[in-house]
């Protein structure tokens, strides 16, 4: 899924090892795991010793030094993370190919993203979201309701479904316990996240990026290998039915659907209807992949226009494989494991999988454990650590960098530089904390009824903030009130299919859920579209209601004045917290006495030494004016543009030729 793992029946107990599934316990596979390991350290800790991360702006945006390769590898690794390999498999065990396209909607996103919304966030000056909501609308109220709410999605969503989703993996491959594995694979994303800031997480993430593509391709080649070819592997998963069946389950419940090799399906009787998912995954995706924090705050890190438009398309393109390394991956799962991957008998799924509503998810980690001989299993859990570490370490990252610049700074508006890399420092940690408080929550949620929430949060909770960035950008005539309104009752609305869906439960194929038709019948992606179409009339309607804000102060923030060369006046100057002018302060606060070594060592190990000379009045405005810089060299400017033009045309026919 382009916005965040499919949304899936997930199983809240962990697999029991049967005789046939070794775990990984043999000197081949450790050897391999260690030695990814230590790859992983040894490059955040470079990372860490050739990057500034000193300062805001080198620790939160890496220096805006990043070039296009490896801003594509992040955005990519930051979006894909354990709970796709196992619930993309899954759903495609279960389901077939439509949800390839969650991922392949992606492609059209990053266009969107790197040429209409980058350039002005760039233009804006901005290090977050919620900050650039405030510079657009003025007030406190929006950066610091979307700050809280980012962080509670970062929480409750990404963070929980990830680390929940790689302890199966683990629990499954190496007999750990579910909490040793979360604290071993915490404490390690932890060290050069909070060390190394986002330039360790990107070099860290490209890593990743790689070791994840190279593993998940030998696995597929594995898998379609055992079933012959694409031909033989259409005709197979079509006859996959489970030997045990009853007769009080519906038929359609364990037999492969008819279009399961079609992405655009039945817009009223379709699992994804295809109008929603044109419309309404769009909307979702354009939430996710041009106003998340995650995602934003790789691009902002670009050198320059060109690279990060560049970054975009390297992304866009490896978007392309989760549908053949996942989806497809998990559907030959099926047909080489259909007793155990698409059991239905409640007896038989309990012995395969510990769990009686099915056993779909464990596609991918059945595959790994029975397919792949000693050493690359070792290679393929380092796939799934990959995965994992990448996103975690993404999200603890932005967290940090919204926590300090939208909600510390607000509390503290004259905090100097070095208290903000702490304060960013140590918030990471009780990240940590709150996310191992609740996996308890997530792994007792019965028949996976919590997931599927989780999952639904996007759908829910998304549209409005969708809403208010897109008419922030493209409608100079939306103001502050319209948009808070928006959000406020957007949420509401939001908020009451999600607590009346959870209340009820989501049920399964063979007991529906009783919840009442016209508010859970409606499918989630068309839900996606009424409330984002609500938010723009609540938007506009008290916009237009309102009073405007005048030009002066929307300079460089919205399209149509993307390109004035006047000078802005921030709306709410009193309020906005001058992050530059305490930044130089913090410079000139450096302690004349000398320190000790242990102190030296420590301000060097976390990123805390002022390094440079320091700024005149004069380079500082340079320096200011080079970020917010957005010209491209001609040339340059032609190759990207000639390049995303391409990825556009690959993206139309792929869904074509699948549709």
């Amino acid at each position: 899924m382009a916005t965040t793992a499919p949304a899936t029946t997930w199983n809240t107990s962990l697999p029991t090892s049967k005789p046939s599934q070794v775990p990984i316990d043999n000197p081949a596979d450790i050897v391999v795991i260690v030695i990814y390991f230590l790859v992983v350290l040894a490059v955040g800790l470079w990372a860490m010793y050739s990057t500034n991360r000193g300062t805001v702006g080198g620790f939160f945006l890496a220096g805006r030094s990043m070039v296009w390769w490896p801003i594509g590898a992040s955005l990519f690794a930051s979006n894909i993370g354990s709970g796709h390999f196992v619930g993309l498999a899954g759903t495609g065990a279960a389901g077939g190919i439509a949800m390839g396209a969650f991922e392949w909607n992606a492609l059209f996103m990053v266009v969107v993203l790197g040429w209409l919304f980058v350039p002005i966030y760039i233009k804006a000056g901005v290090v977050t979201m919620p900050e650039y909501l405030r510079k657009r609308f003025g007030g406190k109220r929006i950066q610091i309701y979307l700050s809280i709410l980012s962080l509670l999605l970062y929480i409750f969503t990404k963070i929980s479904a990830d680390i929940f989703s790689g302890a199966i993996f683990i629990k499954l491959a190496m007999g750990l316990d579910i909490y040793v594995a979360i604290v071993i694979l915490l404490a390690i994303t932890a060290l050069y996240t909070i060390t190394g800031g986002l330039a360790a997480v990107i070099y860290t993430d490209t890593l990743q990026t790689v070791i994840m593509l190279v593993g998940s391709i030998i696995l597929t080649a594995f898998a379609f290998h055992e079933v012959g070819g694409y031909q033989d592997f259409v005709e197979k998963y079509m006859k996959a039915i489970p030997s045990e069946t009853l007769p009080s389950i519906p038929k359609h419940c364990y037999t492969p659907r008819h279009d399961s090799f079609q992405i655009f399906r039945d817009p009223i009787t379709g699992d994804l209807p295809w109008p929603g998912l044109i419309f309404g995954l769009t909307i979702l995706a354009l939430w996710y992949w041009c106003t998340d924090q995650v995602i934003v705050q790789r691009c902002l890190s670009g050198k320059n226009m060109s690279h990060i438009k560049a970054g975009c398309i390297l992304c866009g393109y490896m978007k392309l494989l989760p549908m053949f390394l996942m989806v497809m991956t998990g559907m030959v799962s099926r047909i080489l494991y259909t007793d155990k991957v698409a059991c239905v008998v409640p007896a038989e799924c309990q012995k395969a999988c510990g769990t009686d509503v099915g056993c779909s998810n464990i596609a991918y980690p059945t595959l790994v454990v029975e397919l792949m001989p000693d050493g690359l299993r070792g290679l393929m859990l380092s796939v799934m650590l990959a995965s994992l570490m990448s996103s975690l370490t993404s999200i603890f990252n932005s967290a940090s960098t919204l926590f300090t610049m939208d909600i510390y700074t607000s509390l503290r508006r004259n905090a100097k530089e070095k208290e903000l890399m702490i304060v960013g420092r140590l918030f990471i940690l009780v990240l940590i904390g709150i996310s191992i408080l609740w996996v308890p929550v997530v792994q007792s949620a019965q028949s996976g009824q919590l997931f599927d929430y989780i999952q639904s949060i996007t759908s829910y909770l998304g549209p409005p903030i969708g809403a208010v960035f897109f008419l922030a950008i493209f409608c100079k005539r939306v103001n502050e009130q319209g948009a808070f309104w928006g959000l406020v009752l957007g949420l509401l609305i939001g908020l009451s299919r999600m607590i009346t869906e959870f209340a009820y439960g989501t049920g399964s194929c063979a007991t529906p859920s009783n919840c009442p038709a016209i508010i859970c019948k409606v499918h989630y992606l068309y839900f996606a579209i009424i409330l984002f179409v609500i938010s723009v009339i609540i938007i506009l309607s008290v916009s237009f209601l309102t009073k405007p804000i005048d030009d002066v102060h929307l300079y460089r923030l919205c399209w149509t004045l993307r390109n004035s060369k006047e000078e802005r006046i921030d709306l709410d100057t009193a309020f906005a917290v001058e992050t530059e002018t305490v930044y130089e302060d913090a410079e000139t606060n450096v302690p004349d006495e000398p320190q000790s070594c242990l102190r030296k060592s420590l301000n060097w190990f976390c990123g805390l030494e002022q390094s440079g000379p320091k700024l005149s009045k004069e380079e500082e405005e340079a320096m200011r004016l080079k970020l917010t810089d957005t010209t491209e060299d001609p040339f340059w400017r032609r190759v990207v543009n000639t390049n995303g033009i391409i990825l556009l045309a690959v993206a139309v026919f792929c869904h074509g030729f699948f549709a």
